[in-house]
């Protein structure tokens, strides 16, 4: 079994309620990714659910997770002919960390109209991109393979751009195929954009993130672009598209962070 499935195993635990474990295989410096832990929560969303296609997420990350078991219960808020929606809640040691909801669609809603007003970002092909290489403690890289476009991936070796942008490419570094859980951790697994511009000067935690996945992709490398325009007040949001091989657009995404400086660096 690949390591992301087993990471992802979810036990009944009685009436809506769900029991697993949080992996430290896709940690970033010790914390488990977003992106990983709302797949665990979509994923007990979607046992709970008759309908799951073309799910919209939305967690609120309330207090730090840690690797370590955890429970999951989940509540139905309404559900009609053609759309479900939920509520998942993870709580570890007493403690609520992570609240989502969730929409899910019935899987026969018929698409009347596939019209793209944007193209999909131009990057550089895998072999000419930077790999982000494997960090301590930042398993996550360990896992997947993630390699950012030259033009913005200076800021590795202290050259910063203008613009607040990460694009590359990622894929699972053991081949696996693509499904609704994996595509929430991809949503989630670049660096944040404003490295590109400021460099490794601030830590960026998650306030809030809603991944909506529009198709399963077919192809192994998935291309990714992420931008953030504005830093204001303490926050800032990135922006996400989430792109098959094929040219099919197969997720979007939207987080609110932080923006925090680290002791000792300046913003440039």
């Amino acid at each position: 079994m690949h390591c992301f499935d087993t990471d992802m195993v979810l036990d009944a635990a009685g009436p809506l309620e769900m029991r697993g474990t949080v992996s430290d295989n896709w940690s970033i410096n010790g914390t488990p990714n977003g992106g990983y832990i709302m797949a665990l929560l979509a994923s007990a969303m979607m046992a709970n659910s008759d309908k799951r296609s073309t799910p919209i997420v939305t967690a609120n990350y309330i207090s730090r997770c840690v690797p370590g078991s955890a429970g999951i219960g989940v509540e139905t808020i309404s559900s009609s002919a053609q759309f479900n929606r939920l509520q998942a809640r993870l709580v570890q040691d007493g403690k609520e960390r992570v609240r989502a909801t969730g929409t899910f669609a019935e899987e026969k809603l018929e698409c009347i109209l596939d019209r793209y007003e944007a193209g999909e970002p131009t990057v550089a092909a895998p072999d000419a991109c930077v790999a982000i290489p494997a960090l301590p403690k930042y398993t996550i890289m360990e896992n997947l393979d993630i390699r950012l476009d030259p033009a913005c991936a200076g800021w590795m070796q202290g050259k910063l751009a203008d613009r607040s942008e990460q694009k590359g490419w990622i894929r699972f570094r053991s081949a696996r195929p693509y499904d609704m859980a994996a595509l929430f951790l991809v949503a989630d697994a670049f660096p944040p954009p404003v490295f590109a511009s400021q460099g490794l000067v601030s830590w960026v935690p998650t306030i809030e993130l809603t991944v909506n996945i529009r198709s399963v992709p077919q192809t192994e490398w998935l291309k990714c672009v992420f931008r953030t325009r504005f830093i204001t007040c303490g926050l800032l949001e990135e922006d996400g598209e989430v792109w098959d091989g094929n040219g099919t657009l197969v997720a979007i995404s939207r987080q609110i962070a932080q923006y925090r400086s680290l002791p000792g660096k300046s913003p440039v």
